[in-house]
């Protein structure tokens, strides 16, 4: 068959595109310097202790910067009053996407949601829920050879007497627990596979003679909840929540090679970033803006009570997601370190080095800039950036956000600096006092000590506790249900 010229160059040109996309992190990153004019990055820290270029984990030495940027000061000097608080956060929202995560560009191809599955279940000790699986088709017209399929799972409480609050969770899109066959059904399953395959294969027949109580198919075992509190996702749904999973990798590749396929890629028809493009994090945010859509539309849904969690990278994009789509009600961030809750331009555990050389994609690439000291222009690093962490929780203000950590001798690393959360979580209460709201405490940021390992901070809109787990946040969901039913799920 032949092909007429114009369809002949769209092919070619598709393919061309296509393989442009075939690029390593490393030709990635490289491309960005070139952009940026930048001819070094100064290498991260290592996260083992006893190597020459090991973390810094000595307290002594952690706060070579002696101040945090103000949030409640204009980039001219100004102070901020209540009033004028929304210029401000136009002014630090505009810095951090265009020098931290990028922005979102204007031209971002829409998403058409279906349901594709939906099953009754039973959680926990008998709980009805009825479970969706959402997929998010987006609109690749502009670079057919990219393909973008958000997915997503939602579980309601099959009970609910009206809309219920949704926590959207960063994590696989998986059913909780599928509906088995019943008996008959299973029965009838097993005959119809034993007779396709004996069709296929005829001598198979008899090895099924010899096998006749062997099942092609059977029901999961029956398996007694584990020791200790239920799974987050059942304290959920016995809290009268419903949640949503949905897969951040489904939108954005949590690798540098990936910046020119997913969402990213699509929006850039496969080309390289720009320095202020979005990196992962918010990529990742705007899938969970995008389900946000989904979920504001489903009458069992209480629009006004969605909030978002996510635990390390997730618990970055997750912040981000609240710091810059106010329709999130609330969040639940967990260990998210730097990047998320830390202060960058503390010299503590993980580096603003590891972040511009490992994980760069995470960032926008004029992120890049602030790995640069002493090793190539600009000569820039952590102490020369505009805004830091704290400005990130303030975004949400006074809107209601649990900042959780857990502890290093339970896996949650010092790495993950949870001291410097709390300094950053501590000096962003600032802007929710200003704005009638209630923080974890009160006093200098740097010099504060934290709370105690399990030691509520719970009574205002910022709350802060640290559990005696992992690196999860699991231990903090029922603490998380108790704040919320006053913060979020209260008379309104």
């Amino acid at each position: 068959m032949r092909r007429t010229l114009p369809a002949l160059a769209a092919v070619l040109l598709a393919t061309a595109a296509l393989a442009q996309t075939a690029v390593t992190a490393d030709q990635d990153r490289e491309q960005m310097m070139g952009q940026l004019g930048i001819t070094a990055l100064v290498p991260g820290v290592s996260g083992e202790p006893g190597r020459p270029n090991s973390a810094n984990e000595d307290e002594g030495r952690a706060t070579p910067y002696p101040h945090l940027p103000d949030p409640l000061r204009f980039a001219d000097g100004r102070p901020v009053t209540a009033k004028s608080w929304p210029r401000r956060r136009v002014e630090l929202a505009e810095v951090l996407a265009r020098e931290v995560y990028g922005r979102v560009p204007a031209n971002v191809p829409g998403v058409d949601w279906q349901v594709t599955a939906t099953d009754r279940e039973v959680i926990g000790f008998g709980q009805p829920v009825i479970a969706r699986r959402v997929i998010g088709t987006v609109d690749n017209r502009a670079a057919p050879q990219i393909a973008v399929r958000l997915r997503m799972t939602v579980v309601l409480p099959a009970n609910a007497k009206g809309p219920v609050p949704v926590l959207m969770m960063f994590g696989r899109a998986d059913f909780p627990a599928p509906s088995q066959p019943d008996p008959d059904e299973i029965d009838r399953i097993n005959t119809a596979m034993r007779a396709l395959l004996v069709r296929q294969d005829p001598p198979l027949a008899a090895v099924f003679d010899r096998h006749q109580a062997f099942p092609l198919a059977s029901a999961a075992p029956f398996r007694f909840p584990g020791p200790g509190e239920p799974p987050p996702i059942e304290q959920l749904i016995a809290a009268g929540w419903g949640y949503a999973m949905i897969d951040p990798l489904s939108a954005q590749e949590d690798d540098g090679s990936g910046l020119r396929r997913g969402i990213i890629g699509l929006t850039n028809r496969g080309r390289p970033r720009a320095p202020d493009d979005w990196g992962a994090l918010r990529a990742w945010a705007w899938a969970a803006g995008r389900g946000l859509d989904w979920l504001a539309r489903d009458p069992n849904v209480d629009a006004k009570r969605i909030g978002i969690e996510g635990v390390s990278r997730y618990g970055k994009a997750a912040l981000v997601a609240l710091a810059f789509d106010p329709r999130f009600a609330t969040g639940l961030i967990g260990s998210s370190g730097k990047g998320g809750a830390t202060p960058l331009r503390r010299n503590f555990g993980e580096s603003v080095g590891n972040l511009a050389t490992g994980e760069y994609h995470w960032m926008a690439g004029n992120f890049l800039k602030y790995d640069t000291k002493g090793v190539s222009r600009p000569g820039l690093d952590a102490a020369d950036l505009p805004v830091d962490s704290n400005a990130l929780i303030a975004l949400v203000a006074p809107r209601p956000v649990f900042i959780s950590y857990g502890v290093p001798e339970a896996g949650d690393a010092k790495w993950l600096d949870q001291r410097g959360s709390w300094m950053a979580t501590l000096d962003a209460a600032r802007v929710y006092r200003l704005l009638g709201a209630a923080g974890p405490d009160t006093g200098d940021a740097l010099t504060t000590p934290m709370p105690a390992v399990n030691e509520d901070r719970l009574d205002g809109a910022l709350a802060w506790r640290q559990h005696d787990g992992g690196h999860t946040d699991a231990p903090n969901m029922r603490h998380f249900l108790r704040w919320a039913g006053r913060f979020v799920t209260g008379p309104r």
